[in-house]
């Protein structure tokens, strides 16, 4: 199986995925551990796929979203951006409707209060 076959298979069978530097339980940048935690905090169950433990991963997803960087959070196969538009999207509700519009549960009290933390 390619790369990009194994990529393509991750997405789709998983809700939410998250290419991120690290783990969801230790991330190894910055970036990555800002989409973690927010996705951690409203509790989503997500499938984390460390691209430092793969070099043809970490280059295989850039590929396959035509994206320069990472982290990366794909929804139901769709990839939705990296840390500043999962920022955005949180703080602006976007991400609640993403998530609610493709039966991903989570917790909306949480995403609450991340935007009033950051009001």
């Amino acid at each position: 199986m390619s790369v990009q076959e194994q990529i393509k298979q991750t997405v789709t069978e998983n809700d939410v995925v998250l290419y991120m530097k690290g783990t969801k339980a230790m991330p190894q940048c910055g970036f990555s551990s800002r989409v973690a935690g927010v996705l951690n905090y409203m509790g989503i169950d997500y499938q984390d796929v460390n691209v430092l433990e793969n070099d043809e991963i970490r280059q295989g997803i850039k590929d396959y979203s035509d994206w320069p960087t990472v982290p990366q959070l794909y929804v139901k196969g769709e990839f939705v951006g990296g840390c500043d538009i999962i920022t955005e999207m949180t703080l602006s509700g976007e991400l609640d409707t993403l998530l609610e519009t493709n039966g991903v549960t989570f917790d909306k009290d949480a995403a609450e209060k991340i935007r009033e933390a950051n009001a």
